[in-house]
């Protein structure tokens, strides 16, 4: 049989959870049955997309919105002060590894009125060249290997604090080529669909700090719902990353004259697919049931309750991002932040920088990733992101009236 199986295996799990996961595939099979990593299918859905978040841990779902809302929470749309913005990243991915390896990201918002928005975006995932060898590791053929994904969203404000979004999304994933195994099965390109289902809800004064008002901001992002995924004509099915987060942000003025702020965000991620079962030396099932046979409603159910480990590995499944955000009358920012993931889950623990510049419409955002760990593929990890947004003149000329007293 073909390797691409395990040419995939290989690309998902540096995706979803680093070196350590790598090297807990091998130790899965009896030798420690605590470490169980979930992985799925095109994992290039939840690479983070742009430098701003990339820069917070990982963080987004809650902080203020942009063009990357959609990938983040496109029900934060609709609340922009923006009428319309685009946003260009660029990813060059796992360059301690390979060096063709990237990821792109086009999105854009167009806001209709007060109370709606739109929203669009494409994401492309190039996989470098991959060789396909058969059993005996004879060459067959090199290809080149990728992936895409384009969707849209609908924001509607339910009140002046609070909004809802639903999205869908087409998904393209090319990554075995044609190629005929000894089974007689044919390698083809993974197509599939998904939606999304988002909730936002911020609070420009909620409280007070310092005397001064404090924005507090909450969001809900339920992702990637949507049919399994196949490589071969008559196989198996795979799931597809669908993911439930969950975050809150707060900011607040350091200031009187509100120039210097600070943005604190902390986000919490749960893949809702079935994970994986223990195993013996063999490979054969002695505590849980293969993912595989589930359907797609009862993976995503009985996420929160499968795990052989019971509910104390339910809590490892979770993944924790927390970033700052100091910003200077909005022209100049400064981000920090750590993303956490427990060893027997993927053990991904990392620190994040970056920087952002805003002139006129134009915006500029670099992050970069520091592992913790030596040999991390993730390492020296940089994102790239550019921007242009258009003012809602409405809400300029709504200010200025208020400013001078009309």
């Amino acid at each position: 049989m073909f390797q691409t199986k395990k040419i995939w295996a290989f690309v998902a799990l540096a995706l979803c959870g680093g070196w350590q996961t790598l090297q807990a595939q091998s130790t899965i099979l009896g030798q420690d049955d605590k470490l169980r990593p979930i992985t799925t299918a095109v994992p290039f859905l939840g690479i983070t997309p742009d430098s701003r978040a990339g820069a917070m841990g990982d963080a987004g779902v809650a902080v203020s919105p942009d063009a990357n809302a959609m990938h983040w929470n496109p029900a934060k749309l609709v609340f922009s002060d923006k009428k319309y913005g685009a946003s260009l990243s660029y990813n060059p991915w796992l360059r301690n590894l390979v060096n063709d390896m990237s990821l792109s990201y086009l999105s854009g918002f167009y806001k209709i009125d007060d109370k709606q928005a739109v929203g669009l975006d494409l994401r492309y995932f190039n996989m470098g060249e991959i060789e396909y060898r058969d059993q005996s590791g004879q060459l067959v053929s090199i290809q080149r290997a990728s992936e895409f994904a384009i969707g849209g969203a609908y924001s509607r404000a339910l009140s002046p604090k609070m909004g809802v979004s639903v999205s869908g999304r087409f998904i393209y994933s090319n990554i075995a080529g044609n190629i005929q195994n000894a089974n007689q099965q044919e390698s083809k390109a993974g197509v599939t669909g998904a939606a999304d289902i988002a909730w936002y809800y911020s609070n420009p004064d909620m409280f007070k700090i310092a005397g001064r008002p404090t924005k507090v901001s909450f969001g809900a992002n339920l992702s990637n719902i949507g049919a399994k995924i196949s490589y071969v004509n008559a196989g198996t099915q795979d799931f597809i990353p669908t993911n439930l987060r969950l975050g809150t942000a707060l900011t607040t003025s350091l200031d009187p004259m509100d120039k210097n702020k600070l943005t604190l965000a902390i986000d919490f991620n749960k893949l809702m697919v079935p994970s994986p079962p223990q195993r013996d030396v063999q490979g054969n099932i002695i505590s849980g049931s293969d993912p595989r046979n589930k359907t797609v409603l009862s993976g995503m159910f009985g996420s929160f309750a499968d795990a052989p480990g019971g509910f104390s590995e339910e809590l490892q499944e979770f993944t924790m991002s927390v970033g700052a955000e100091y910003s200077y009358d909005n022209l100049f920012f400064a981000r920090l932040g750590h993303f956490g993931e427990n060893k027997n889950k993927g053990n991904r623990k990392y620190f994040t920088v970056g920087v952002g510049f805003r002139y006129q419409l134009y915006a500029f955002d670099v992050a970069y990733l520091i592992p913790q760990g030596q040999n991390n593929p993730l390492a020296e990890t940089l994102r790239f992101t550019i921007g242009i947004n258009f003012p809602d003149k409405n809400k300029e000329k709504d200010k200025t009236f208020s400013e001078s007293g009309k």
